[in-house]
């Protein structure tokens, strides 16, 4: 290539190279590897120790079951909303911590008992051949498990090891927590089944479980845990929704855990618990009218006592016992009508306590039926119990709600709309009670003035048998309510009943999804050392191939060295044959386009050997490249420029006395400084001290003529300089330079190094410049021969021609060999 086509060309600068990063991946497939293997062992790690989850599910129907016993004529309602309200409020109430405190107090879940396994205490439940009938008033020690050691059929013994004196035991009777002292040290107590434990840290009594056998030497652990605690993990445990869409009130509850038997008492406790708090919750109304009626009874008997004592007494001091038939007759409507006044009063009294009652009081769950005192108005009846509903409601909600939320409000808001319906309806119906009871006072005043005739004892005893009379049809009036309320609640049916209740039918595990594990082990095992080998080659600026060298420069790579692992630098001279060698005779052959404009001079050649920093190769070439010269019959001199760190010669085995620092500052002539070396037609001439001004020596006079001379002497001077990113000396040589051999070595180099040198080529500070790659190896993710010049030494000194050639190539192994011959020919 002409070097001005080189000069239009453009760098294409810094790119991701996909592809780059690919084959590097590939060249640590090692590593890769090594992590999936560490995520796959991991990964049966944690398979191996995880415990089994299982998942087991129940139906229940929620329906708006009608009272078996409520019919058109039965006084006291106790059904009210529907289906879809009730659905809403026993998901919700599921959740609630007053339901599941219910479930675990009846299951005694914060009590569990384990043995001891490979990889964990396994909870065993009722697998134990025994059982734990604690005492709730006494405290039970918490978080400490309990051993539990069968000694035989008919004793055990209690183990415990305690390394400090205080702790923590729960009442489970009222749940408080207290603090007791404990013996430190091991503890071991043995026992009887069936007798009483009393410590301090435990409390109960154990006994055998019938379906169990015991097992002499067997252990066991008892372990106790905090109530609330217990409680908070239950709270969302049990998943409910519906079964389908086409079947509302039916509901599914599943959860999901690791012992199966407690999966499925929880589940069924749930259902019972539920139905029986609904059942509660609905005969709320008709409990609140039986207490209503209770103490109205009670008080009707009293009076109905009081009266037939004061009959008694009167019948005792008078002699009148009976009364004409005439005076009967108006006494039996009197007694009529004072039952209808009593009755009447009776709905005064309840709609003025209720009344009062809706004005000073905000729980409305503790009202009684309106009907239990004769009220039949529609719109009372309706208000009262929708009231009661939504108070019932809102109570529920209390447990699971936070009191500011906005459901609060709109709650509050519909019983206050209802209970302002109700006010005015009882207003009005009040005004039509009162209009009813002068009606009847009036016609009790007409009865009345038909006894006055009568003798004084025969009118108070009328009027003692009214009382009584009246007394009496009221307590009956009462106990016929009261019993029609009791018949009503008795038959009263809950409205959530259980359709499928849970079971272990051999349900297998849903769980650990090992084939998911094992994946992720997979996926993270492959993807972790991929993201580091990602960053890793982002941030690496080092120059790893021939390809990435022509993206980033201009400047044609003239020749390709390979890593050779010996000795010394002069590898061309001790092993000629060798692929290294190879590679230097390969640019020297190239250098000679450089030279054709200088062919026909009687002058030598020079060409000058540089790098970005230190430990590229540079005096390693400059060696070589000397060497070969020499060897090809061109007499050469090797000038050790580099007067800062100088190296030549030691690999020639002379010492660093005398060189080109004496010369340059006039104190030796050229003869003195020249060295003849062991190599036909090389000589050296070595850097000599070093001196403190080196950039100026160079820069002298004298240099201009240390050069001329030497072109006069010799065919080719090969100038060792110091690295020109470091100093600035290599730049005042390159005047002197006929050619220019950049050294750029693989895997140390750095990208921004060339962008040095581009600088300095354009603007025409440096010419006819070369790159040489070191260290090169042959890889399929980097192109292979570059430039002016085809590497020939690559790896650790093979070479690309056949054992016809190299030397080296009796030690390639026989894998290395096969895999050439079937890359070549397959």
């Amino acid at each position: 290539m002409d070097y001005d086509e080189i000069e239009d060309r453009e760098p294409q600068g810094a790119s991701f190279d996909f592809r780059g990063f690919l084959f590097k991946a590939l060249h640590n497939w090692k590593l890769i590897l090594l992590s999936i293997g560490v995520g796959m062992v991991v990964a049966y790690m944690i398979n191996v120790r995880k415990q089994y989850i299982y998942q087991l599910d129940s139906l229940i129907s929620v329906e708006s079951e009608q009272n078996p016993f409520f019919t058109a004529n039965t006084s006291i309602s106790f059904n009210w909303g529907g289906v879809s309200g009730k659905v809403g409020k026993i998901m919700t109430s599921i959740r609630t911590r007053t339901h599941n405190e219910l479930v675990v107090d009846s299951l005694e879940y914060y009590m569990d008992y384990f043995v001891e396994g490979k990889y964990r205490f396994e909870n065993i439940y009722t697998a134990a051949p025994f059982i734990f009938n604690i005492n709730k008033k006494a405290g039970q020690i918490i978080y400490e498990p309990i051993g539990i050691t069968i000694l035989n059929n008919e004793s055990f013994r209690v183990d415990a090891n305690f390394e400090y004196a205080g702790r923590q035991v729960q009442h489970y009777s009222d749940r408080h927590i207290s603090s007791v002292s404990v013996p430190v040290g091991p503890f071991s107590k043995t026992y009887k089944f069936g007798d009483s434990i009393t410590l301090p840290f435990l409390n109960g009594v154990i006994t055998k479980r019938p379906e169990r056998a015991l097992i002499p030497n067997s252990k066991y652990f008892v372990q106790f845990s905090n109530f609330d605690l217990v409680v908070n993990t239950y709270k969302g445990a049990v998943a409910i929704g519906p079964f389908s869409g086409n079947s509302g009130g039916v509901l599914r509850l599943s959860m999901v855990g690791t012992n199966k038997a407690k999966i499925v008492d929880y589940l069924n406790a749930t259902s019972e618990i539920l139905s029986k708090t609904e059942l509660e919750n609905k005969n709320q109304y008709a409990t609140n009218t039986i207490k209503f009626i209770d103490s109205s009874l009670n008080a009707v008997n009293n009076n109905l006592q009081d009266v037939n004592d004061e009959m008694n007494q009167f019948r005792r001091d008078n002699k009148v016992f009976d009364v004409s038939a005439e005076m009967s007759e108006v006494t039996s409507k009197l007694n009529q009508l004072d039952l209808e006044k009593e009755l009447e009063e009776q709905k005064l009294n309840y709609l003025d306590n209720l009344e009062t009652y809706l004005r000073t009081k905000t729980d409305y769950t503790n009202i009684a039926a309106p009907s239990s005192v004769g009220i039949e108005e529609g719109n009372i009846l309706g208000s009262v119990g929708k009231i009661t509903q939504m108070a019932i409601e809102r109570q529920n909600l209390e447990y699971s709600t936070k009191e500011d939320s906005p459901l609060f409000r709109e709650l509050d808001k519909r019983i206050d709309a209802e209970k302002n319906v109700l006010l005015e309806s009882i207003q009005s119906t009040v005004a039509t009670i009162r209009l009813t009871m002068r009606n009847i006072n009036s016609r009790i005043a007409n009865l009345e003035s038909q006894l006055i005739g009568l003798p004084e004892d025969q009118q108070e005893f009328l009027k003692i048998q009214r009382k009584m009379n009246l007394s009496q049809e009221a307590y009956n009036v009462y106990l016929a309510k009261r019993g029609e309320a009791a018949i009503v609640k008795a038959a009263n049916v809950s409205d959530i009943s259980t359709i499928d209740a849970a079971k272990d039918i051999g349900n297998g595990p849903i769980g650990p999804n090992t084939t998911l594990n094992y994946m992720m082990a997979l996926m993270v095992g492959f993807f972790s050392p991929m993201f580091l080998i990602f960053v890793i080659y982002l941030l690496d600026n080092t120059i790893h191939g021939s390809d990435e060298v022509e993206k980033l420069s201009n400047i044609p790579i003239i020749g390709l060295i390979g890593k050779y692992p010996y000795q010394n630098n002069l590898v061309v001279f001790e092993k000629p044959k060798s692929a290294v060698a190879e590679s230097f005779r390969s640019i020297r052959s190239s250098l000679q386009f450089f030279y054709r404009k200088n062919q026909n001079k009687k002058v030598g050649r020079t060409l000058m050997v540089t790098s970005s920093v230190s430990g590229e190769g540079k005096t390693f070439c400059s060696i070589n490249m000397a060497t070969v010269y020499a060897l090809s019959g061109m007499k050469t001199v090797l000038l050790g420029l580099d007067l800062r760190k100088p190296k030549i010669f030691g690999d020639f085995g002379v010492e660093n006395d005398k060189g080109v620092v004496n010369y340059l500052i006039g104190e030796s002539t050229v003869e003195d400084v020249i060295i003849d070396t062991a190599i036909e037609n090389l000589d050296v001439i070595i850097s000599g001290p070093v001196p403190p001004n080196p950039s100026e020596l160079l820069m002298g006079d004298a240099m201009n003529s240390l050069i001329a001379d030497l072109r006069e002497r010799y065919d080719m001077i090969v100038l060792d300089t110091p690295p020109m990113g470091l100093v600035t000396d290599a730049q005042e040589l390159a005047v002197h330079a006929d050619a220019t051999l950049f050294m750029v070595r693989l895997d140390y180099t750095k990208k921004g190094m060339l962008g040095l040198i581009n600088a300095k080529y354009k603007n025409g500070e440096i010419k006819n410049i070369s790159y040489v790659l070191n260290f090169y190896k042959h890889k399929t993710n980097h192109n292979y021969g570059y430039g002016y010049g085809y590497g020939y030494g690559y790896g650790y000194g093979y070479g690309v021609y056949g054992n016809a050639y190299h030397e080296d190539d009796k030690n390639i192994p026989i894998i290395k060999r096969v895999k050439r011959f079937a890359k070549r020919y397959l």
